[in-house]
Protein backbone atom coordinates (compact mmCIF):
# COMPACT_ATOMS: atom_id res chain seq x y z
CA UNK A 1 0.00 0.00 0.00
CA UNK A 2 1.10 3.56 -0.69
CA UNK A 3 1.31 5.38 2.45
CA UNK A 4 -0.01 9.07 1.59
CA UNK A 5 -1.07 10.52 5.13
CA UNK A 6 0.15 10.17 8.37
CA UNK A 7 -1.39 9.97 11.83
CA UNK A 8 0.49 11.14 15.08
CA UNK A 9 -0.75 10.06 18.52
CA UNK A 10 1.21 12.57 21.27
CA UNK A 11 2.76 16.43 20.33
CA UNK A 12 4.99 15.94 23.16
CA UNK A 13 9.02 15.67 22.31
CA UNK A 14 8.63 12.71 20.66
CA UNK A 15 5.24 12.86 18.99
CA UNK A 16 6.40 16.68 17.64
CA UNK A 17 9.59 14.88 16.14
CA UNK A 18 7.54 12.17 14.04
CA UNK A 19 5.10 14.63 13.03
CA UNK A 20 7.87 17.58 11.81
CA UNK A 21 9.81 14.62 9.72
CA UNK A 22 6.78 13.62 8.38
CA UNK A 23 5.61 16.92 7.39
CA UNK A 24 9.00 17.60 6.10
CA UNK A 25 9.26 14.51 3.93
CA UNK A 26 6.09 15.54 2.06
CA UNK A 27 3.76 13.78 3.84
CA UNK A 28 -0.48 15.05 5.14
CA UNK A 29 0.14 14.96 9.00
CA UNK A 30 -2.13 14.59 11.53
CA UNK A 31 -1.19 14.98 15.22
CA UNK A 32 -3.56 14.66 18.28
CA UNK A 33 -3.08 15.28 21.77
CA UNK A 34 -5.39 14.77 24.55
CA UNK A 35 -6.32 18.70 24.82
CA UNK A 36 -5.85 21.23 22.62
CA UNK A 37 -3.49 23.02 25.36
CA UNK A 38 -0.69 19.99 25.07
CA UNK A 39 -1.64 20.30 21.10
CA UNK A 40 -0.83 24.15 21.00
CA UNK A 41 2.49 23.49 23.01
CA UNK A 42 3.45 20.79 20.71
CA UNK A 43 2.38 22.47 17.34
CA UNK A 44 4.43 25.68 18.98
CA UNK A 45 7.04 23.66 19.54
CA UNK A 46 7.59 22.94 15.89
CA UNK A 47 6.83 26.31 14.41
CA UNK A 48 10.13 27.47 17.09
CA UNK A 49 11.92 24.72 15.37
CA UNK A 50 11.24 25.36 11.90
CA UNK A 51 11.56 29.17 12.47
CA UNK A 52 15.47 27.74 13.13
CA UNK A 53 15.95 25.89 10.45
CA UNK A 54 14.87 29.15 8.68
CA UNK A 55 17.33 31.47 10.87
CA UNK A 56 20.20 28.78 9.99
CA UNK A 57 19.44 28.55 5.92
CA UNK A 58 18.28 24.86 6.17
CA UNK A 59 15.13 25.69 4.87
CA UNK A 60 13.56 28.92 3.10
CA UNK A 61 10.28 30.69 4.25
CA UNK A 62 8.47 28.79 1.38
CA UNK A 63 9.29 25.62 2.37
CA UNK A 64 8.47 26.63 6.05
CA UNK A 65 4.60 27.51 4.78
CA UNK A 66 4.60 24.20 2.67
CA UNK A 67 5.66 21.94 5.49
CA UNK A 68 3.30 23.85 8.25
CA UNK A 69 0.37 23.56 5.48
CA UNK A 70 1.04 19.42 5.49
CA UNK A 71 0.41 19.50 9.52
CA UNK A 72 -3.09 19.81 11.59
CA UNK A 73 -4.08 19.13 14.47
CA UNK A 74 -6.74 17.69 16.34
CA UNK A 75 -7.87 16.45 19.99
CA UNK A 76 -9.90 13.47 18.96
CA UNK A 77 -8.90 9.83 17.61
CA UNK A 78 -11.87 10.04 15.05
CA UNK A 79 -9.35 12.53 13.04
CA UNK A 80 -7.05 9.50 12.06
CA UNK A 81 -10.36 7.17 10.35
CA UNK A 82 -8.46 8.45 6.82
CA UNK A 83 -4.35 7.96 7.69
CA UNK A 84 -2.48 5.29 5.90
CA UNK A 85 0.07 4.67 8.96
CA UNK A 86 -0.76 5.77 12.41
CA UNK A 87 2.21 6.41 15.04
CA UNK A 88 1.76 5.67 18.81
CA UNK A 89 3.87 8.19 21.09
CA UNK A 90 2.13 8.25 24.35
CA UNK A 91 3.39 7.74 27.56
CA UNK A 92 5.10 4.47 28.55
CA UNK A 93 2.44 2.66 30.04
CA UNK A 94 1.13 -0.78 28.53
CA UNK A 95 -2.63 -0.77 29.50
CA UNK A 96 -3.17 2.50 28.05
CA UNK A 97 -1.14 1.61 25.00
CA UNK A 98 -3.70 -1.60 24.38
CA UNK A 99 -6.57 0.43 25.41
CA UNK A 100 -5.73 3.32 22.09
CA UNK A 101 -4.90 0.74 19.68
CA UNK A 102 -7.74 -0.88 20.25
CA UNK A 103 -9.92 2.31 19.39
CA UNK A 104 -7.81 3.02 16.64
CA UNK A 105 -8.45 -0.41 14.85
CA UNK A 106 -12.39 0.58 15.16
CA UNK A 107 -11.66 3.70 14.14
CA UNK A 108 -8.99 3.49 11.07
CA UNK A 109 -9.62 2.21 7.05
CA UNK A 110 -8.88 -1.61 7.22
CA UNK A 111 -5.57 -1.15 5.10
CA UNK A 112 -4.04 1.60 8.05
CA UNK A 113 -0.82 0.17 9.48
CA UNK A 114 -0.67 1.03 13.58
CA UNK A 115 2.27 1.52 15.02
CA UNK A 116 4.43 1.92 18.67
CA UNK A 117 6.96 4.36 18.95
CA UNK A 118 7.47 2.71 22.37
CA UNK A 119 10.77 1.89 23.55
CA UNK A 120 10.15 -0.63 26.10
CA UNK A 121 6.04 -1.99 25.90
CA UNK A 122 5.20 -4.72 24.25
CA UNK A 123 4.14 -4.52 20.52
CA UNK A 124 2.57 -7.83 20.50
CA UNK A 125 0.33 -6.76 23.49
CA UNK A 126 -0.72 -4.01 20.89
CA UNK A 127 -1.22 -6.14 18.24
CA UNK A 128 -2.98 -8.50 20.42
CA UNK A 129 -5.34 -5.99 21.39
CA UNK A 130 -7.16 -5.33 17.67
CA UNK A 131 -8.61 -7.08 14.85
CA UNK A 132 -5.60 -6.66 12.69
CA UNK A 133 -2.90 -7.77 14.41
CA UNK A 134 -0.76 -8.37 11.19
CA UNK A 135 -0.62 -4.93 10.45
CA UNK A 136 0.68 -3.66 13.87
CA UNK A 137 4.57 -3.31 14.65
CA UNK A 138 6.59 -0.63 16.42
CA UNK A 139 8.63 2.45 14.74
CA UNK A 140 11.00 3.41 17.19
CA UNK A 141 12.42 6.47 16.59
CA UNK A 142 15.49 8.47 18.68
CA UNK A 143 15.51 11.68 20.13
CA UNK A 144 15.62 14.29 19.04
CA UNK A 145 13.63 12.87 16.06
CA UNK A 146 14.91 15.06 13.33
CA UNK A 147 18.23 14.93 13.96
CA UNK A 148 18.84 11.35 14.97
CA UNK A 149 19.28 9.17 11.80
CA UNK A 150 17.94 5.65 13.31
CA UNK A 151 14.32 3.93 13.75
CA UNK A 152 13.81 0.35 15.08
CA UNK A 153 11.48 -1.30 12.69
CA UNK A 154 10.28 -3.71 15.16
CA UNK A 155 8.51 -6.91 13.66
CA UNK A 156 6.34 -9.29 16.67
CA UNK A 157 5.24 -12.61 15.55
CA UNK A 158 1.88 -11.47 14.09
CA UNK A 159 3.27 -8.90 11.67
CA UNK A 160 2.87 -9.36 8.32
CA UNK A 161 6.38 -9.29 6.12
CA UNK A 162 4.19 -6.82 3.71
CA UNK A 163 3.77 -4.74 6.81
CA UNK A 164 7.35 -4.50 7.49
CA UNK A 165 8.30 -4.07 3.87
CA UNK A 166 5.41 -0.93 3.77
CA UNK A 167 7.06 0.76 7.13
CA UNK A 168 10.36 0.26 6.44
CA UNK A 169 10.22 2.12 3.11
CA UNK A 170 8.88 4.87 4.76
CA UNK A 171 11.30 5.45 7.43
CA UNK A 172 13.65 5.38 4.27
CA UNK A 173 10.78 8.27 2.64
CA UNK A 174 11.28 10.56 5.29
CA UNK A 175 15.26 10.37 5.56
CA UNK A 176 16.03 8.15 8.29
CA UNK A 177 17.58 4.48 8.31
CA UNK A 178 15.74 1.48 9.34
CA UNK A 179 17.04 -1.62 11.35
CA UNK A 180 14.94 -4.60 11.79
CA UNK A 181 14.55 -6.31 14.89
CA UNK A 182 12.12 -8.67 16.55
CA UNK A 183 9.51 -7.64 19.78
CA UNK A 184 11.81 -8.50 22.28
CA UNK A 185 11.75 -5.81 24.93
CA UNK A 186 14.59 -2.82 24.59
CA UNK A 187 15.05 -4.30 21.44
CA UNK A 188 18.33 -3.31 19.63
CA UNK A 189 19.71 -0.15 21.02
CA UNK A 190 19.12 0.13 24.66
CA UNK A 191 19.22 -3.89 24.75
CA UNK A 192 22.71 -2.92 24.55
CA UNK A 193 22.88 0.52 25.89
CA UNK A 194 20.82 0.25 29.22
CA UNK A 195 24.01 -2.31 30.81
CA UNK A 196 26.52 0.17 29.89
CA UNK A 197 25.19 2.91 31.53
CA UNK A 198 24.38 0.75 34.42
CA UNK A 199 27.80 -0.74 34.84
CA UNK A 200 28.79 2.68 34.39
CA UNK A 201 26.87 3.44 38.01
CA UNK A 202 28.13 0.65 39.59
CA UNK A 203 32.13 1.39 39.27
CA UNK A 204 31.36 5.01 39.77
CA UNK A 205 29.16 3.52 42.90
CA UNK A 206 32.45 1.39 43.63
CA UNK A 207 34.76 4.24 43.85
CA UNK A 208 37.15 3.12 40.84
CA UNK A 209 37.47 6.61 39.14
CA UNK A 210 35.57 10.04 39.16
CA UNK A 211 32.68 10.69 36.79
CA UNK A 212 34.77 13.39 35.43
CA UNK A 213 37.06 10.43 34.58
CA UNK A 214 34.88 7.51 33.58
CA UNK A 215 32.94 10.32 30.66
CA UNK A 216 36.73 11.01 29.41
CA UNK A 217 37.96 7.52 29.10
CA UNK A 218 34.81 6.46 27.38
CA UNK A 219 35.00 9.49 24.91
CA UNK A 220 38.43 9.00 23.89
CA UNK A 221 38.91 5.61 25.03
CA UNK A 222 36.03 4.36 22.56
CA UNK A 223 35.39 7.52 20.53
CA UNK A 224 32.03 8.01 21.73
CA UNK A 225 30.77 11.66 21.64
CA UNK A 226 29.66 11.94 24.86
CA UNK A 227 30.07 9.99 28.05
CA UNK A 228 28.21 7.72 29.83
CA UNK A 229 27.21 10.03 33.36
CA UNK A 230 26.55 12.87 30.58
CA UNK A 231 24.22 10.88 28.59
CA UNK A 232 22.78 9.69 31.15
CA UNK A 233 21.68 13.27 33.04
CA UNK A 234 20.17 13.72 28.81
CA UNK A 235 18.52 11.24 28.84
CA UNK A 236 16.91 11.49 32.31
CA UNK A 237 17.90 9.27 35.34
CA UNK A 238 14.33 8.68 35.79
CA UNK A 239 13.70 7.23 32.07
CA UNK A 240 16.85 4.88 32.56
CA UNK A 241 15.63 3.62 35.80
CA UNK A 242 12.09 3.15 34.07
CA UNK A 243 13.46 0.85 31.14
CA UNK A 244 15.72 -0.81 33.04
CA UNK A 245 13.06 -2.21 35.79
CA UNK A 246 10.93 -3.04 32.66
CA UNK A 247 14.16 -4.90 31.21
CA UNK A 248 14.49 -6.39 34.28
CA UNK A 249 10.74 -7.55 35.15
CA UNK A 250 11.11 -9.18 31.24
CA UNK A 251 14.72 -10.96 31.36
CA UNK A 252 15.51 -11.53 35.26
CA UNK A 253 19.23 -10.95 34.77
CA UNK A 254 21.19 -8.78 37.47
CA UNK A 255 23.05 -6.39 34.65
CA UNK A 256 19.53 -4.73 34.28
CA UNK A 257 19.15 -4.22 37.71
CA UNK A 258 18.91 -0.77 38.71
CA UNK A 259 21.73 -0.19 41.04
CA UNK A 260 21.12 1.43 44.65
CA UNK A 261 22.44 5.02 43.86
CA UNK A 262 20.31 5.36 40.50
CA UNK A 263 17.29 4.46 42.83
CA UNK A 264 18.37 6.93 45.07
CA UNK A 265 19.25 9.74 42.81
CA UNK A 266 15.86 9.69 41.26
CA UNK A 267 13.77 9.41 44.79
CA UNK A 268 16.18 12.54 45.60
CA UNK A 269 14.99 14.35 42.38
CA UNK A 270 17.97 14.41 40.91
CA UNK A 271 16.91 13.55 37.35
CA UNK A 272 19.48 15.01 35.05
CA UNK A 273 19.13 18.15 33.00
CA UNK A 274 15.78 18.69 33.22
CA UNK A 275 15.34 18.89 36.78
CA UNK A 276 18.70 20.88 36.58
CA UNK A 277 20.88 18.49 38.59
CA UNK A 278 22.02 14.59 37.96
CA UNK A 279 25.05 13.05 38.06
CA UNK A 280 26.58 16.80 37.62
CA UNK A 281 24.80 20.41 38.43
CA UNK A 282 23.26 22.00 35.49
CA UNK A 283 21.49 24.68 38.32
CA UNK A 284 24.30 27.36 37.11
CA UNK A 285 24.44 26.77 33.63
Amino acid sequence: MAIKTVGVIGCGLMGSGIAQVAAQAGFATIVVEANQDLLDRGLGGIRRTLDGLVARAKIDERAKSEIAGRLRGATDLEALKDADLIIEAITENQALKNETFARLDAICGPSALLASNTSSCNVTAMAAATRRPGQVLGLHFFNPVPLMKLVEVVQTILTDERTVATAYDWVQAVGKVPVRTKDSTAFIVNRLLVPYLLDAIRIYEGGLASLEDIDQAMKLGCGYPMGPFTLLDLVGLDTTMFVAEVMFEEYREARYAPPPLLKRMVMAGHLGRKSGRGFYDYSKK
